[in-house]
């Protein structure tokens, strides 16, 4: 199993990942304020009489017309919400972006120390067979 993720992290184009999640960021803050600032689209309720022969008529349109009312308000809180998660995402990602770039040059530095230490060790033992 992890050998799968070893394989699948190793095919992911790192540079391109680091070198993108600043833009990605300031992408998804602008995005969230965006969405955040607008205003509810306003409620009105001042129904024109323009049918007034016809009540039902407009009885029937002023129901659809809070129902529709209530759709976009809900669907507008669905939107801040996204947004705001969108958002969050977007500096997690960051945040493990910097992190697993620390991790890859930790992973360097522990490499080249293993590489000096097994020279060192060739050496050592060279020299403890030719003495």
């Amino acid at each position: 199993m992890a050998i799968g993720w070893l394989s699948v992290l190793k095919l992911v184009p790192w540079a391109d990942v680091i070198s993108n999640a600043p833009r990605i960021a300031d992408e998804a803050k602008k995005l969230w304020n965006g969405v955040a600032k607008k205003p509810m689209p306003p409620h009105q309720s001042k129904a024109q009489p323009t049918l007034a022969s016809v009540p039902q008529a407009i009885a029937a349109l002023e129901v659809q017309l809070a129902e529709a009312v209530a759709e976009i308000s809900r669907l507008h809180h669905q939107m801040l919400e996204s947004s705001e998660l969108i958002k969050e995402l977007a500096d997690q990602n960051t945040q493990l972006i910097k992190r697993v770039e620390a991790t890859r040059i930790r992973v360097l530095w522990l490499a080249g120390l293993v590489a000096v230490m097994g020279v060192a060790v060739m050496i050592n033992l060279i020299m403890s067979l030719a003495g």
